[in-house]
This record gives C-alpha cells, sequence and structure tokens, in this order.
C-alpha cells in the first residue's frame, strides 16, 4: 500500500479530547493540504505522526505503507520513511547542519556502510544553492540564531537530503517573508514526484499559491468537516472559517 493511512484516530491529552475519530488517506504522488482554524488538532495530528509522547491515543492507526507507526520511537518511524517539518524548530548548540544531516543519513545505511564524504558535500551545496542557504551554514551550530525563514528552509534542506518518503510540513508557512515563502515553495516542489507524498498544514491559502495541493481537507473540532480541490483553499481565503463551522454545527 504505497499511502499514508490515518484510521479513526482519537488523541487526548491531559485527558482532554483533541482528535476525534480522524481518518485521512494520502497516496504516494499526492499533495494534500489540512487547513483549519486554531486549537482543532492539526498541530497534533503532526506530532502524533511523528511518535511525541505528550498525547494519549486512545484508538485508531497511522500506517505507512501498511505498517503501523503507532509506539515506535520517533528514530524509528523516520526510518520508516516519515519526515516532520516542524512549526518552531529546535536550535541544537554544539550539533553542526553538516555533521546533522550527515548522521541522519548514517543512520539509515546497512550495517558497515558508510556515507562518501565527497558525494555527500557535493549534493549537500548543491541543496543548499537551491534554497539560497549560505554555504558557510554548514559549520553553524543547527538552527542556533538562526532567522525564521532561515530555520525553515535548513528543515526543507534536511527534507531534501533525506529523501523521505512521506512529508508532514506543520505551518512551515508561519513567520516567512514573501521571498523566503517563495524559496522553501521552490523547495518542496522540486521534490515532488510519484514516489512521495505531502501533507501541508497551514492555516492560510497564500503558501498553495506555490505549493498547488491535489486535495484540501479543512478540520474542526477534531475531524475533517470538509474536502475539495485547491479552489477550497480559495473560498477559505475568501469567506474564513466561520461557515465551516456553522456547517459543521449542523451536521453534529
Amino acid at each position: 500500500m504505497n499511502t499514508l493511512e490515518v484510521k479513526n484516530l482519537n488523541v487526548s491529552i491531559e485527558g482532554q479530547a483533541i482528535l476525534k475519530d480522524f481518518s485521512l488517506t494520502i497516496p504516494k504522488g499526492e499533495v494534500h493540504a489540512l487547513m483549519g482554524p486554531n486549537g482543532t488538532g492539526k498541530s497534533t495530528l503532526a506530532k502524533v505522526m511523528a511518535g511525541h509522547e505528550d498525547y494519549e491515543v486512545e484508538s485508531g492507526e497511522i500506517l505507512l505503507e501498511g505498517e503501523s507507526i503507532l509506539g515506535k520511537e520517533a528514530d524509528e518511524i523516520s526510518h520508516a520513511g516519515l519526515f516532520l517539518a516542524f512549526q518552531y524548530p529546535l536550535e541544537i548548540p554544539g550539533v553542526s547542519i553538516a555533521n546533522f544531516i550527515r548522521a541522519a543519513r548514517a543512520a539509515r545505511l546497512p550495517e558497515g556502510e558508510e556515507v562518501n564524504a565527497v558525494e555527500f558535500y557535493k549534493e549537500l551545496y548543491a541543496k543548499m544553492d537551491e534554497l539560497k542557504i549560505d554555504r558557510k551554514f554548514t559549520s553553524r551550530a543547527l538552527n542556533e540564531g538562526f532567522s525564521g525563514g532561515e530555520k525553515k528552509r535548513c528543515e526543507i534542506l534536511q527534507m531534501a537530503m533525506l529523501e523521505p518518503k512521506f512529508c508532514v510540513m506543520d505551518e512551515t508557512d508561519s513567520g516567512l517573508d514573501i521571498d523566503a515563502l517563495k524559496i522553501v515553495s521552490d523547495g518542496v516542489n522540486h521534490m515532488r514526484s510519484e514516489d512521495r507524498a505531502f501533507l501541508v498544514i497551514t492555516h492560510y491559502q497564500r503558501l498553495l499559491d506555490y505549493i498547488v495541493p491535489d486535495v484540501v481537507h479543512v478540520m474542526y473540532d477534531g475531524r475533517i468537516v470538509k474536502t475539495g480541490d485547491a479552489e477550497l483553499a480559495k473560498e477559505l481565503e475568501s469567506k474564513g472559517y466561520d461557515w465551516i463551522k456553522d456547517e459543521a454545527s449542523a451536521m453534529a
């Protein structure tokens, strides 16, 4: 099964229900956007997918190519093929960008194999050039002292170097100016392929002008309440979310 599939997922934190029978299927080769107002569970979904320990999964499944990833450690989920681009990337003092990415690449190799340094840096520099990241950044500590745009470009650089099967982008557009938004979007669009799926989580339609989704889902109160094509995002931009809340309340 070439899909990322979430089936009837129920998640809570400190006794408060957040995701409620949430279901979503994303085939490889497609980009799906997940939109919705604050507090509806979008970032919770991303964190649970990546193995965050603060959330209690009460029932349901998350399947990568038919294999469950619930209960696995974050590194196991990463090795299975899922990458999460954080809304607020962490700073890691003392660990350079180059060493961080090289270690992540090495962890994916069969036992006994090593990363070829010459080939690694050739590829790393090429991708840094595409993302307009100064090559001097290879020696800088990961995200330490970076601007918001630099952090987000660094996230896309990691994603490009690790080549995951399933990419989850949690509000990658937050805090980006228009130039950084275009650069990040170009990086994502270069990675679009029949062998990779994307879930792009965002509040705003502006990101979807550059990363045009195949499918748009609208989330409210812990579940998907409406699905459509890219035009749905434009409708949300013009109308806001109140009409979605009214429709969801009418269906309840």
